[in-house]
């Protein structure tokens, strides 16, 4: 059965995904590309004694899941499955030490693995603050962030000649001493425009700004205190800087490392201090991890004449997705020795999902109501517990990963990965897919992609659920998508009002439900989830403080937010903010 896309999807595919020869010629088609895929994914199980008949079944329902498009891998699994880069991972994390033989080392292998298609993350943490002395020159030190300026411009140059535009995080500590100065790094728009930036925040410091203490800034060569401030100063400028431009976001570092089944699942092996770029893959250093998502507006069925959620079938997939991603990580052609080596050691899966917003939809639930949340933790309770269930019976047929006995599942007999659930952003694969970006609400009916420096140009379309959900109700025509794109707004229609009901986009939806939904799917992932809070342009400070902690307080791993207009740059921007009609 050939695989059905978009014209957006197509055209992303022909840009960036599909295979071309010296001339720049496409030699695949996007079902070639599937069973290119499926076959590298499939055979690793020769390694494992399969036979050449059940090599060949797998290679099948592998193709049959990505070709309905139930699930797909991350982008650089698509790009580089069965090619001579091989390179299958989405997510690194890179150490940075105090010492410039380590800095430029990990500036090389940025560019390595930002050719092949990868994304960075990086703790700035362990250098030493501006100003202060270097015993090797007598001089003194540059500080983090004009490090962090380095990796920067060499992102800019390599991303014109990789397979898709280079992506870094950079992570500092809150009681570093350039602290004050890393928040505003960024408030110029435009500096460090390959950076994502975020605040690795303690319980210490937490607790500090809610008792209105002061707190220690201590210098990482000689880990003592080299100065205290006022924690709320502190907290004040974070909120401020997140209030005007949405940076920097920040991440709950206890919360990452706490050694159980969602946070770190290795705490013998290493602390984690930094995450993938869109925040949802904690790493240890020389860690990579590939991630994989399940279309969940591919698993409703109709019961009792009500859509309800096809567990039998969720669950098939589920596993399936499990082997998928497993098998990756032995396909996998690694840019580094180092990282081969400690991702074979612990193999690090993120099965997610995308299209939750459409299966809201689709089954008539609003998003910012008790139901959904509930659905939410629901299914993704089903997701880890089905995957961890998968992840120990290949445990028991290829064996354990090898760190398990120094983990938090040496009780177990077996099991074959780390960890099992993360939900990314699935920026692009979800514009493959037809379905909405992870666990995000509607944008908005009509919406405007602006990818044209990555893709060429930029893409409008008809928000894809609500396409998909009228055309599930026989409500879609012509007529229908021209009086959608003419008034942008569907309580103009003539729609059902039970549909209108459950129509809300991002803005109309109150923040605190956009933390609830972030923390009901965090619950059940032993990575993290990525999801931005949407915010309208009149949100204030006090806004975002309530925001901070009721992610903090909620057992979110970190969190992002973002006023409307609050950048020149934004990624989705609305064709038109008013309807003519309504002005809704």
């Amino acid at each position: 059965m050939p695989v059905k896309l978009s014209e957006n999807a197509k055209y992303i595919l022909q840009q960036r995904y599909l295979l071309k020869n010296e001339k720049r010629e496409i030699v695949e088609t996007p079902d070639q590309m599937f069973k290119r895929v499926a076959k590298t994914i499939a055979q690793v199980e020769a390694n494992y004694g399969k036979s050449k008949k059940e090599i060949k079944k797998l290679e099948h329902d592998f193709l049959k899941m990505m070709i309905r498009l139930e699930f797909l891998p991350n982008s650089p699994t698509l790009m580089n499955a069965g090619t001579d880069l091989g390179q299958l991972s989405a997510c690194f994390v890179l150490p940075v030490e105090d010492d410039i033989d380590s800095i430029f080392h990990a500036v090389h292998y940025t560019a390595k693995i930002h050719k092949s298609g990868g994304g960075t993350g990086f703790s700035f943490s362990k250098l030493r603050p501006k100003d202060d002395i270097v015993e090797a020159t007598g001089g003194i030190a540059s500080g983090p962030i004009s490090f962090m300026r380095v990796f920067d411009m060499a992102t800019e140059v390599i991303k014109q000649g990789g397979k898709r535009r280079g992506a870094n995080m950079g992570v500092l500590r809150v009681d570093h001493p350039d602290i004050m100065d890393f928040i505003v790094c960024k408030e110029k728009e435009g500096m460090l425009s390959n950076f994502n930036i975020s605040v690795g925040l303690t319980d210490q410091f937490m607790e500090a700004v809610e008792k209105d203490k002061d707190f220690p800034l201590i210098n990482p060569r000689t880990g003592k205190p080299e100065k205290y401030i006022k924690a709320r100063a502190l907290w004040n400028l974070l909120l401020t800087m997140s209030w005007r431009n949405g940076e920097p976001g920040v991440i709950f570092l206890d919360r990452i490392n706490k050694p159980d089944l969602t946070g770190n699942p290795t705490p013998q092996i290493g602390r984690i201090e930094a995450t993938n770029p869109c925040g949802e893959q904690p790493l240890l250093p020389y860690e990579s991890c590939n991630l994989g998502s399940l279309n969940l507006s591919k698993f409703i069925k109709i019961k009792k004449g009500k859509p309800d959620v096809d567990w039998k079938k969720l669950k098939s997939r589920i596993r399936l997705a499990v082997r998928f991603l497993d098998n990756v990580i032995d396909a996998n052609k690694f840019p580094l020795s180092e990282i081969k080596e400690m991702t074979l050691a612990n193999r690090k899966i993120g099965l997610g999902v995308m299209g939750w917003a459409d299966m809201l939809l689709n089954m008539g639930i609003k998003y910012d109501t008790d139901e959904a949340v509930e659905l939410g933790k629901k299914i993704m309770y089903f997701i880890l517990h089905t995957g961890i269930q998968m992840s120990r019976e290949l445990g028991q047929e290829k064996g354990s990963f090898p760190n398990k006995d120094k983990s938090i599942y040496a009780h177990e007999p077996y099991l074959r990965n780390a960890t099992i659930t993360t939900v990314a952003p699935t920026g692009t694969i979800s514009i493959i897919a037809d379905a909405s970006n992870g666990i995000e609400p509607l944008y908005a009916v009509v919406q405007k992609r602006n990818v044209e420096e990555s893709l060429g140009k930029d893409l409008l379309e008809i928000n894809p659920a609500v396409r998909i959900s009228l055309e599930l109700k026989g409500l879609w025509s012509p007529q229908m998508e021209e009086a959608l794109i003419k008034t942008q707004c569907i309580h103009c229609t003539t729609l059902p009002e039970e549909f209108k009901k459950a129509m809300v986009t991002a803005s109309e939806i109150a923040p605190e439900w956009h933390v609830k939904m972030q923390a009901a799917f965090q619950e059940s992932t032993d990575n993290a989830v990525s999801k931005t809070i949407n915010l309208p342009s009149e949100s204030t400070v006090t806004d975002i403080e309530k925001i901070y902690w009721q992610a903090y307080k909620s057992g979110c791993k970190g969190i992002t937010i973002y006023r409307e207009g609050s950048r020149k740059a934004q990624l989705l921007t609305k064709e038109s903010s008013i309807c003519p009609t309504c002005g809704g």
